[in-house]
């Protein structure tokens, strides 16, 4: 089973910022099927400051798929979520990927409100083959005030359909064990970030303590992923150097 792999551009934000064509071009050459956004609010039809039609015509000089788009809460609301929808369909995306909502996720009446959200887009989403979904981020895996940690219990009330993008180091820095989320909630992992942890400074993909054979394994036996999307970048998100690396580091893995 051959799952393609994008890039987080928020691992790219300085090059995106400074030049977004040559940032997307040098991600295709870098050897990445596609690309996913980050910040997408739903107010406009552009993003980093170009239309979106032009933006899809950037990715499709360069050969890449807009593998996802990580956006606001907000993004899904009755006020935005036409453009939102108009603004992926043109990009081509079918993942509307809410990034983090720590507010939320914070107390149980706050995952209970984030699943009516997510739930009630899944609904209004399926008639334009599009799925939302929910990124994980280390606050995620905190404990509620019924015992149970936040994540568990956003998936456990959230349809089939609501992508669970576990984020492998994220899940594991905030305490989480995303080999046993995985197990826990099969077939809802449609995309997954690769991210490494507890490796040295500057460290890549494949050189921390992520269990990469059996994350590869559960996401090409159990779950129904489509993309891995790497996000490992420097901090200030300039260069290319740790996404070229950790790309050439997945190779080196079959992948």
């Amino acid at each position: 089973m051959t799952i393609p792999i994008g890039l987080q551009l928020y691992s790219v934000r300085g090059e995106c910022a400074r030049d977004l064509p040559g940032a997307l071009r040098s991600t295709a050459q870098i050897g990445y099927a596609g690309a996913e956004p980050w910040g997408y609010n739903g107010e406009t039809l552009d993003w980093q400051g170009h239309p979106v039609r032009d933006i899809r015509k950037m990715f499709d000089d360069n050969g890449l798929n807009c593998c996802g788009m990580h956006l606001t809460t907000g993004s899904l609301s009755d006020d935005n979520l036409q453009r939102t929808v108009e603004f992926n369909r043109i990009l081509g995306n079918r993942f509307l990927i809410v990034a983090a909502d720590q507010k939320r996720t914070g107390s149980l009446d706050g995952v209970m409100e984030l699943a009516a959200i997510l739930n009630g887009a899944a609904d209004r989403l399926a008639g334009e083959g599009m799925f939302t979904g929910y990124h994980a981020h280390g606050f995620d895996f905190g404990t509620l005030s019924n015992g149970e940690i936040a994540w568990d219990v956003l998936f456990a009330n959230t349809q089939q359909a609501v992508i669970m993008q576990m984020d492998i180091g994220n899940c594991a820095s905030g305490g989480g064990d995303p080999i046993a989320t995985l197990r826990k909630f099969p077939n809802r992992a449609r995309s997954v970030h690769l991210k490494d942890f507890g490796g040295p400074e500057g460290s890549v993909i494949g050189e921390g303590q992520a269990d990469w054979p059996e994350v590869f394994r559960l996401c090409e036996e159990t779950q129904n992923t489509e993309w891995y999307v790497v996000e490992e970048g420097g901090a200030d998100g300039l260069g290319f150097d740790i996404s070229a690396r950790s790309r050439e580091a997945l190779r080196r893995m079959g992948k």
